[in-house]
């Protein structure tokens, strides 16, 4: 456990607001080590990744059984700090989301994504009720005697398109993001965000450090360092890139076998 905790001490440490962490998305132990090889400071699975992987499709369709023995696999594939991604926790209640994260903790992570949206696409839980789940996170995770990294995530600015993103939406987040951190989450993951102005306001306001998600429109690492991001994830990118480049390889490959 001593060497989890200096893990989850060092993963903590890079998130410093204007010299954001890359965390290049993996989703089994041999992405962990090839990752690992190119010289990342630590490792996170992303669930949309993981589950395609594995024959799944994401929203916790993916076994828990099998994402944690997943985590395990990588957890033990690499030396560096592991986040898992368990998406809403795989629970219908709080509680069921703290076992859920000593479970990844008995893995070997030291840290996972938490999201707030509500299974199916429909709304997100309320502020208080997403809280309460953080906080049973928060109370395994300190029960274990590990500083576990627990990013909540908010879709607020998932759920619309980008020219929708104002200063309502950016209130809302703040609003939750107070609640979540006095709840006990150590980060604030914002995927959709991509205005520049509005990742500025939010990094300099939020309670947590920042975590943007790059896409299409997303800033360049300059800008998002310039804005105050802490933290920046490639998200499902990484393996739908590899995947599209197997697609090619295996298609020149078999081209004389038709």
């Amino acid at each position: 456990m001593s060497d989890l905790k200096k893990k989850a001490d060092d993963f903590r440490a890079l998130h410093v607001r204007g010299r954001p962490v890359i965390l290049f998305n993996i989703w089994d132990a041999g992405s962990a080590k090839a990752v690992a090889s190119a010289g990342a400071r630590a490792i996170a699975t992303g669930s949309w990744a993981v589950a395609a992987a594995n024959g799944f499709g994401d929203g916790e369709l993916l076994p828990l059984d099998l994402a944690i023995d997943n985590a395990r696999r990588i957890a033990g594939a690499t030396s560096l700090p592991v986040t898992i991604d368990i998406e809403r926790g795989y629970g219908g209640d709080a509680t069921d989301v703290g076992r859920t994260i000593a479970r990844t903790i008995e893995a070997g992570a030291i840290g996972c994504n938490l999201e707030d949206s509500l299974p199916g696409g429909g709304p997100l839980r309320e502020p208080g009720e997403q809280a309460r789940r953080i906080a049973a996170g928060r109370r395994e995770a300190d029960a274990a005697g590990v500083g576990y990294f627990i990013n909540a995530r908010t879709d607020v600015f998932f759920r619309g398109p980008a020219h929708e993103h104002d200063d309502a939406l950016l209130a809302a987040v703040l609003e939750r993001a107070r609640a979540y951190a006095d709840a006990g989450a150590d980060g604030l993951f914002t995927p959709g965000l991509a205005d520049l102005a509005l990742i500025s306001r939010l990094a300099a306001q939020s309670p947590l450090p920042l975590n943007i998600m790059t896409g299409d429109r997303t800033p360049s690492l300059a800008a998002l360092a310039d804005a105050g991001v802490a933290r920046v994830s490639h998200g499902a990118g990484p393996y739908a890139t590899l995947m599209k480049l197997l697609a090619e390889i295996a298609g020149a490959a078999l081209t004389n076998d038709r």
